[in-house]
């Protein structure tokens, strides 16, 4: 016999995770009533719809901005979507918003790492090479080339933005963010740029 599903169990799930209300309850008859199970669930369908829709031309969207409050730092950036109904909607100008804050916490160089100029990738991989060579020495190619791949992640989440820890919640990235906001809205979210300016810098 199925688990009876509240209504405020429902609700709960939808304003925690921003999915359509029939998604949650669907999810939540699937995982017997298991809130953290049924957010799970919500999330791997987030990322199948992403990835669904990733080939889906983002032409529309809208600039997200924030000033610091001392007047000393700001930043613009493009966030695209499919279609100028979608561009008004708050929870993509919110995530727009929550972006440009993001950016000027965080810093990044580049939006994704695909982006980072092949230069940059080998200067940073010689960098990791150097620093380590005594204990590279000890490891056989295979294991080199793993610590290698390994510091170079951390590289790319600290200067690409779909790969920095997302500032209000560091066990997700930025690219998570956009998934969930893709499977929540229903159309394809591209991060086109952003412009970061610093007194000073």
């Amino acid at each position: 016999m199925a688990t009876p599903i509240s209504a405020a169990l429902v609700q709960k799930l939808r304003e925690t995770t921003g999915a359509a209300l029939m998604d949650c309850k669907r999810a939540l008859e699937e995982s017997a009533g298991d809130f953290e199970k049924a957010k799970d669930l919500l999330r791997i369908k987030g990322l199948k719809t992403a990835d669904k829709k990733a080939d889906r031309a983002a032409n529309q969207g809208g600039i997200g901005h924030y000033l610091h409050h001392d007047g000393r730092k700001a930043v613009l950036v493009e966030v695209n979507c499919e279609t100028d109904f979608v561009a008004r909607n708050d929870k993509f100008k919110e995530f727009a918003r929550n972006l440009a804050m993001h950016i000027a916490a965080s810093k990044p160089q580049w939006v994704r790492k695909e982006e980072v100029p092949a230069e940059a990738v080998e200067k940073e991989k010689a960098m990791i090479l150097a620093e380590s060579a005594e204990e590279m020495a000890k490891k056989p190619e295979a294991a080199r080339a793993k610590i290698v791949e390994g510091r170079m992640q951390k590289f790319y989440a600290q200067h690409c933005l779909l790969e920095q820890p997302w500032i209000m919640d560091d066990k997700r990235k930025v690219e998570d963010l956009r998934k969930d906001l893709i499977a929540s809205i229903g159309e394809n979210i591209t991060i086109r740029r952003f412009a970061r300016i610093e007194v000073g810098e």
